[in-house]
């Protein structure tokens, strides 16, 4: 998925999903021939207006088992400036978990390895139902497997390195020995030295250079920035909240879009240390929650085109090949954070990336 060099403004690299087909792990866990639509499709509205279930437009519910599934999506994120996906990436002491859709594309994007625990719940702690463990010998076992996705010549990198991503740096028990692993695998097998970021989900504005890492990826949507996320708070102040986004309920969980992003931004503007930004483009965990759901309204199109505008600025006086930007994300259908077209807003938010991101010239000629 790569672009005339100076078409575009920045990198755009969009988190990837890949738990859109069986497995019999989630089949035991979850019930025969359970995907991420299942949610999705089962997700009911909350309250008046709430758009649940959210249904896809012209991708379909597709199953990423399929080679034209996966090249449609492809040819979309290509048409609108976007130069690569990054899967999600789910190994545990060499147990591999949806690992056929990458394996069957490996040279179409880079890796985040989400190294934490599969559990029974979709956000916070739960049932573990597959336990990530960490040790010397799985770090050389793990590097030894990335090995081959990093050989590869279409494997996303920067600075002539091949781009890994971790979701959680601060999980790992030594961190500076898991990174100075890889690194050494990878001098050994005549590679270029790997270009490792740590994720600041979970540990906002933390410089993961600490860790071992060469920097941060600032994470969006960090939801530990909205107010009264995880305790509930006085009632007079949720309703009050909720209702000044039209939503006439204490008990649900809502809040907007331009609140957390400019908070975010404001935030990040502090940083003092090397770090890759993110912008999310929705929020609606419905479908994983039901009524304890999060979500975040007024994700309008024109606000994610004036995002990925910031983002793209931020970088601009960087090469083309250091201006790399994550967008969060291309298929995270059961979270509502979806650059895929829906029924409702068609292909609205992937026009509006491919206005911010393309330069001038570029922009016209697909206008």
């Amino acid at each position: 998925m790569t672009e005339p060099e100076g078409s575009r403004r920045a990198r755009l690299v969009t988190f990837y999903l890949p738990q859109f087909f069986p497995i019999p792990e989630n089949d035991e866990w979850w019930g025969p021939g359970f995907t991420e639509w299942t949610n999705v499709a089962e997700a009911r509205p909350l309250f008046r207006g709430h758009r649940q279930p959210r249904i896809p437009g012209e991708l379909g519910f597709y199953d990423l088992r399929l080679a034209e599934s996966r090249a449609a999506q492809a040819d979309l994120a290509r048409a609108h400036g976007i130069e690569a996906f990054c899967y999600w990436h789910y190994w545990f002491s060499g147990t591999r978990l949806l690992e056929r859709p990458f394996e069957e594309v490996l040279r179409s994007g880079d890796l985040a390895w989400a190294n934490q625990p599969w559990t029974d719940t979709w956000l916070g702690s739960g049932r573990v139902l597959q336990e990530q463990r960490y040790s010397p010998d799985d770090d050389v076992a793990h590097a030894r497997w990335l090995l081959r996705a990093f050989a590869d010549d279409r494997y996303v990198r920067f600075q002539g390195r091949p781009v890994f991503l971790v979701y959680k740096p601060t999980d790992l028990p030594d961190p500076r020995r898991t990174t100075d692993v890889w690194r050494t695998e990878c001098t050994r097998a005549g590679l270029p030295d790997p270009y490792l970021l740590g994720i600041d989900a979970f540990c906002f504005g933390r410089d993961c250079r600490e860790l071992g890492f060469d920097a941060t990826v600032s994470y969006e949507p960090h939801l530990g920035l909205l107010p009264m996320y995880l305790t509930p708070g006085p009632r007079a102040q949720k309703l009050w909240r909720n209702a000044r986004l039209g939503v006439a309920s204490a008990r649900l969980r809502v809040y907007d879009y331009r609140y957390l992003r400019e908070k975010s931004q404001r935030l990040r503007r502090r940083f003092d240390h090397p770090f890759h930004p993110t912008l999310f483009v929705g929020w609606d965990n419905t479908p994983r929650r039901r009524e304890d759901a999060i979500v975040i309204l007024g994700d309008d199109p024109a606000l994610v085109e004036a995002g990925i505008g910031e983002l793209a600025d931020a970088v601009a006086d960087r090469p083309l090949d250091e201006r790399l930007v994550f967008v969060n994300a291309w298929n995270e259908w059961a979270e509502g954070d979806c650059l895929e077209p829906d029924l409702d807003g068609g292909r609205a938010k992937l026009e509006a990336v491919r206005r911010a991101v393309m330069c001038p010239a570029e922009r016209s000629a697909g206008d």
